[in-house]
């Protein structure tokens, strides 16, 4: 496995593996890898010739009072499981190589983004989306690969590759959870004990709207009603926000009659968790994009 960590050096190799004739699988991350970064690795080594993985904290997606230097780092632990799982090179730059100057040209999402987090997190998709475009532009991916945890960023690396004619495919995987149902994050190591287990109900409200969707339930207000009544009796986290919306274009509805995605974001004392289920009409879940 290689180390880079320049730009110039990233480029340099994937034109050389592009002009070889190379397939490159890419899975971007802002590192403290866990089990749900793996699986994004496992796949992207099974279907591509070569596959590179990116580790960069990235601020602009950070808000003034957000988490950019508490969020949590460990570039060791990130080399031995990107050694694991077969990565061909680990792009790690340093800010200053990704952000040299003050950007003169900026880029701005204005679609799937004034709902679930990006409500709350004005910025926070340009950040998004400057970073993956260069990030693309660097890696030339044929393929990238996202958990569907994050499934408004998903939603709007959609709409990137798709707006900005990038060749790229987009697979989108399953979250990868804890025994007790808990979406793997590397944000649950600030959770405090109690905290902890209470965490597992965010799945299980999601699972108990699906129940409620295969008995017949169309209307979205009963179903974030139930939703919000687990939550508020199982955990002493604070609701930011429920909601039941299109996917993966994110726009309300007023009745489930095609693809859904119910989500809830739920803060606790030093930990923002989120968590997601899709689901079609019938209640089943096979998340596909438009």
């Amino acid at each position: 496995m290689q180390i880079i960590k320049t730009v110039s050096s990233m480029q340099d190799y994937t034109l050389k593996m592009k002009s070889s004739g190379n397939d490159i699988g890419f899975v971007p991350t802002m590192g403290y890898l866990h089990e749900g970064h793996e699986s994004l690795l496992q796949k992207a080594r099974e279907e591509n010739d070569i596959l590179i993985a990116s580790i960069f904290v990235n601020p602009l997606q950070f808000g003034p009072n957000e988490d950019f230097e508490k969020y949590p780092r460990n570039e060791q632990h990130d080399i031995e499981i990107a050694e694991k799982n077969g990565i061909d090179v680990l792009f790690m730059p340093p800010v200053e190589e990704m952000y040299p100057r003050e950007l003169g040209i900026t880029i701005q999402a204005v679609d799937r983004i004034d709902v679930l987090c990006g409500k709350s997190r004005p910025g926070h998709f340009d950040g998004v989306v400057t970073v993956l475009t260069k990030l693309f532009h660097l890696t030339l991916p044929d393929n990238v690969y996202f958990g569907i945890k994050d499934a408004q960023q998903v939603a709007v690396v959609d709409r990137l590759i798709k707006d900005h004619n990038f060749p790229i495919q987009l697979h989108m995987l399953e979250t990868i959870r804890e025994e007790d149902g808990l979406a793997k994050s590397s944000r649950n190591v600030y959770l405090t004990e109690q905290e902890r287990n209470e965490a597992p109900s965010l799945s299980k409200s999601l699972q108990l709207a699906q129940e409620k969707i295969f008995d017949g339930e169309k209307n979205p207000a009963i179903i974030v009603n139930e939703v919000k009544n687990y939550i508020n009796t199982h955990t002493t986290g604070k609701i930011d926000y429920i909601e039941i919306l299109r996917f993966p274009s994110l726009k309300p509805i007023t009745e489930v009659d095609q693809q859904v995605i119910i989500a809830v974001a739920v803060q606790f004392s030093q930990a923002r968790l989120i968590d997601n289920i899709i689901l079609m009409p019938d209640g089943t879940s096979s998340p596909v994009l438009g």
